[in-house]
């Protein structure tokens, strides 16, 4: 199955001291108000990624699409900020981890969410509160939200083979779910998660 990664988040430190007004002052996309926020905000346009830099050097970039996108963002950032700070080194390669990864999914197929809640362990579905399912899969930690029409979003990843972990876990839970008669998904079977269900059994 396919997924499109929509936003991905890391983090990084450029392990000096930064000089966050100064910055301020000589960077067009630079934007400190620190009564406001304790960082700097830092708007890159190529790769279209906002960086968020700190004090004590430690930086948090998103809006990437990929692991490019953010080896780019920190590459071009580190470099204009040199220019304005010497001892900001300017290094080959990149250090960073990925906090967060969002993507998106299709299952393509409607998805009967009143029947996955009251017979699986494993889904939260409150329709008056929130349209989607929410399933909370412990191993990889991610959660996901699933809707009627066969979509997903799913948020908390810190890499793509996770991402692809949770995905099959879903199939798994939904093909276990599926009454006789019915078209199974295609999947590689994975243990199944443990969560929380909200709607009880008649």
């Amino acid at each position: 199955m396919s997924y499109k990664i929509q936003n991905l988040v890391a983090s990084s430190n450029l392990e000096t001291t930064l000089d966050l007004y100064n910055l301020a002052a000589a960077i067009p996309d630079v934007e400190y108000e620190p009564e406001q926020f304790p960082g700097a905000i830092f708007k890159l346009k190529e790769p279209k990624v906002t960086l968020l830099l700190f004090k004590n050097g430690k930086l948090i970039i998103s809006g990437a699409s990929n692991e490019d996108d953010i080896v780019a963002g920190i590459k071009k950032a580190t470099k204009l900020i040199n220019e304005i700070q010497k001892e900001v080194k300017i290094k080959k390669s990149v250090n960073y981890t990925i906090v967060n990864l969002v993507a998106t999914s299709n299952l393509n197929k409607p998805v009967d969410l009143f029947q996955a809640a009251v017979t699986l362990d494993d889904i939260e579905y409150e329709p008056e509160q929130f349209p989607g399912a929410i399933i909370r899969i412990h191993n990889p930690k991610i959660t996901i939200l699933l809707f009627k029409n066969g979509k997903m979003i799913c948020a908390g990843a810190k890499s793509e083979a996770d991402i692809k972990k949770s995905i099959t876990v879903v199939k798994k839970l939904l093909k276990d779910n599926n009454s006789e008669g019915e078209e199974k998904l295609s999947f590689k079977p994975e243990k199944k998660a443990i969560a929380k269900k909200s709607v009880k059994k008649k």
